[in-house]
């Protein structure tokens, strides 16, 4: 048994959570925000078997797209002088975890 932990980017969330239901998986959602950006996610908490793992990953590749954004960077150049140069980040994909269950009950 399989504990996978998901974290998507809002934007993907909809289509992430159909694709999982449509296949099957039964799903968490919890709403998320990254530290980085501030920016909203998903993370998506899904207890499987074993071998459906990699059908799970494979959903999450299909349905998470990358994208990317600017974002204003601000820095010290000495003497409490701030420079706010904008650095390009990429955003979207999946972060995911994959923990071993030792028990699981459904109560």
């Amino acid at each position: 048994m399989k504990l996978v932990v998901a974290i998507v980017s809002g934007e993907d969330s909809s289509k992430v959570s159909g694709a999982l239901t449509k296949e099957g998986f039964f799903v968490t959602k919890l709403a998320t925000s990254g530290g980085f950006l501030a920016a909203g996610n998903t993370t998506f908490i899904v207890g499987t078997e074993d071998e459906k793992v990699p059908s799970l990953i494979e959903i999450l590749k299909s349905n998470c797209s990358t994208r990317k954004q600017t974002k204003p960077s601000t820095g010290s150049l000495g003497l409490g002088m701030f420079s706010a140069a904008p650095i390009e980040v990429q955003l979207g994909g999946a972060t995911v975890f994959v923990l071993d269950i030792e028990q699981f009950h459904k109560l």
